[in-house]
C-alpha cells in the first residue's frame, strides 16, 4: 500500500494540469478578443500576443456606436424572461401536479421543438408578424425570443416541481388555499432555484439571438447587439479593435449574470433529480 501512495497525488496533479490546459484552450478566444480590443490601432494580423498598454479608445468608440443596441438587447432579453416564466411556470406546474393524460408525451413534444431549426421558425413567424403588425417592434422580438427559452424552462421546472412534497401542498389546501394561491404562495417560492435557472437561460437565449433579430426587423428601430455587431463588422472591417471591444461589451452582462447566479444554477439543475 505504501508503494502506491505517491501515485494518488500525481494523478491529482495530472488531472489539474489537464483541466487547466482545457480551460486555457476554451478561454483563449476570449483573451484574444480582449487583447485585440486593447490594441485598436493594430491590424488584425499585427496584434501583439500581449498588449503593451491599456488603450481604451476602442471601447469608447464601441460604446458610443453600440450603446443603444446594448440597451435594446437588455430590454428585449428582460421582456423575454418575463414572458417565458409567465408561460413556462404554470405549464410546468400543470404537467407536474394535475395528472394530465399524455403529460409525458407533452414533455417529449416540448423537447422535440428544441430541434426545429431557428430559420424555419423565423420564416414562419415573419408572415404572421406582418399580419399582426409585430415586425420591427419590441413586443414582437420579445415574444419570439421567449419562445427560445419556454421549452427548456418547462422541462426544467417540471422536473423540480415534481419533487415538491405533496404534504406541503395538501397542508396549504387544508388551510383554504386554492390551486392558484398554492401555486403562487407555496410552489413558486420553493422552486426559486429552478425559476432563477430558467430565467437565466431564457435571458442568455434571448441575448444571443441573431436569427429572429435579423429576420423580424427590417429597419433600425429595434436593433439588438448581435445584429449591431454583425452590421458593425461590415462597416468597420478595418477597425477590428472597436469591433472586438463591442464584442467584449456584449459579453459582460451575460458573464455577470452567470457569476451571480452560479449557485442557483447548480441547485436548479440538480434539484429535480432528488426526491
Amino acid at each position: 500500500m505504501a508503494a502506491h501512495a505517491p501515485t494518488a497525488p500525481r494523478r491529482r496533479w495530472g488531472s489539474t494540469v489537464a483541466g487547466l490546459l482545457v480551460l486555457a484552450v476554451m478561454l483563449f478566444p476570449l483573451y484574444w478578443m480582449l487583447n485585440t480590443a486593447l490594441q485598436p490601432e493594430s491590424g488584425l494580423l499585427q496584434v501583439d500576443p500581449v498588449p503593451s498598454g491599456l488603450d481604451l479608445s476602442g471601447f469608447t468608440k464601441a460604446l458610443t456606436d453600440q450603446g443603444g443596441n446594448l440597451l435594446t438587447s437588455l430590454l428585449v432579453s428582460a421582456g423575454a424572461v418575463v414572458i417565458c416564466l409567465a408561460i413556462a411556470a404554470p405549464a410546468a406546474y400543470g404537467l407536474a401536479r394535475f395528472g394530465l393524460r399524455g403529460s409525458r408525451t407533452m414533455v417529449f413534444g416540448t423537447l422535440i421543438t428544441q430541434m426545429v431549426p431557428g430559420i424555419v421558425i423565423a420564416n414562419a413567424l415573419y408572415t404572421s408578424y406582418v399580419d399582426l403588425g409585430l415586425v420591427n417592434s419590441y413586443a414582437g422580438l420579445m415574444l419570439a425570443d421567449a419562445s427560445l427559452g419556454i421549452p427548456f424552462s418547462i422541462v426544467l421546472m417540471r422536473s423540480f416541481m415534481v419533487s415538491v412534497p405533496v404534504e406541503v401542498i395538501e397542508a396549504a389546501e387544508i388551510d383554504g388555499a386554492g390551486p392558484v394561491r398554492v401555486f403562487l404562495r407555496v410552489v413558486l417560492p420553493m422552486s426559486r432555484n429552478a425559476l432563477i435557472t430558467s430565467g437565466l437561460f431564457a435571458f442568455l437565449f434571448a441575448w444571443s439571438d441573431f436569427m429572429f433579430a435579423l429576420t423580424l426587423n427590417t429597419t433600425d428601430d429595434v436593433k439588438p447587439i448581435t445584429l449591431g455587431i454583425y452590421q458593425y463588422i461590415g462597416a468597420h472591417v478595418g477597425d477590428w479593435g472597436s469591433v472586438m471591444a463591442a464584442a467584449v461589451l456584449s459579453a459582460v452582462p451575460a458573464a455577470i449574470l452567470l457569476v451571480l447566479a452560479q449557485k442557483y444554477i447548480a441547485a436548479g439543475i440538480t434539484g429535480g433529480s432528488v426526491k
